[in-house]
Formats: C-alpha cells, structure tokens, sequence
C-alpha cells in the first residue's frame, strides 16, 4: 500500500492529521521545530513541513472517507492519477527529520567578539571570532587561517 498525498486547507494540516487518526487512518505530518519571535518572547513551535500537504496511508476503497474531516480538500493528482509517494521516500523524510538537521539556532547573546566554534559546514570544528551578527548569518574570521567568511546561524555552535 503506498502513501496518497492529500491537499489541505492552510493551517489544518496538524488538526486534519489528528482527526485521521482518530478515525483510524495511518497518517505522516511531518512538522519542524521554529523559533518565533514576538514582541514580548521567543517561542519554539511546530509548524508542518509541507504547508497544506499530508500522506495517508488507506485501502483504495476507503478513499472518499477522508473528505469527512474538517480542512481536507481534494487528493493531489498526478498525469490523472492520485499522486503516491513510497515507503522509501517517507522513510526519508522521517530520517531527515530525526537527524535534526533542519535545527535553527537563536542567534540571542551572540555579539561581535565573541569566540564560537563552526559544527558543520566547510570549516566544521574551526574556531572563529564573531564580526558581526545579522538575522540568519554570521559574518566571521577564522581564527586559525584569518580568513573571513560568512555562515548560516544553524552552522554554528557558542
């Protein structure tokens, strides 16, 4: 049995995904962690990977029963046929999720001068001295070479 994809409503992937499986329907939300920003906090919260997009997993003959939950709205199509994506490759999200890789750091108390240390990238493990800080980026000298390069926040660890 493979996987349909389903479209849904904005915002109802994680409720409509709940729903099915309440009804007793293999379902597979893939969701990240984020930090948000608001005035006041920080906040980390789940958002879905595929934003109006869920897999299930369900007899062909049972196909019509998820248009009974509350944001469904049709099965994604491909050349005229519903689309399906196989064990493999949802087994390949779930990996890729589970190795953290999509991990976002806050880039709070991080200040020109401090010294960090890179966890991945071209330079892993290199030590560096913080320039200067934007909102997704850190522009810094390598501390061994003298070298100055800019990095995503998620390359770095203080």
């Amino acid at each position: 049995m493979a996987w349909y994809v389903l479209y849904v409503k904005s915002n109802y992937e994680i409720k409509a995904a709940t729903t099915l499986e309440k009804m007793g329907i293999e379902v597979y939300c893939p969701v990240i962690k984020e930090v948000r920003q608001w005035s006041d906090r920080k906040k980390i919260v789940s958002k879905p990977l595929f934003s109006s997009y869920l897999f299930i997993k369900i007899q062909e003959s049972n196909r019509d029963m998820v248009f009974e939950v509350t944001g469904i709205v049709r099965y994604v199509y491909w050349l005229g046929k519903p689309a399906m994506a196989q064990d493999l490759e949802i087994d390949t999200i779930k990996e890729w999720l589970e190795s953290g890789s999509t991990e976002k750091i806050i880039a709070e108390g991080l200040h020109p001068g401090d010294r960090i240390k890179l966890k991945s990238g071209v330079f892993k493990d290199k030590e560096a001295k913080i320039i200067d800080v934007g909102k997704n980026t850190l522009r810094l000298i390598l501390v061994d070479i003298g070298f100055t390069v800019t990095v995503k926040l998620k390359e770095i660890q203080s």
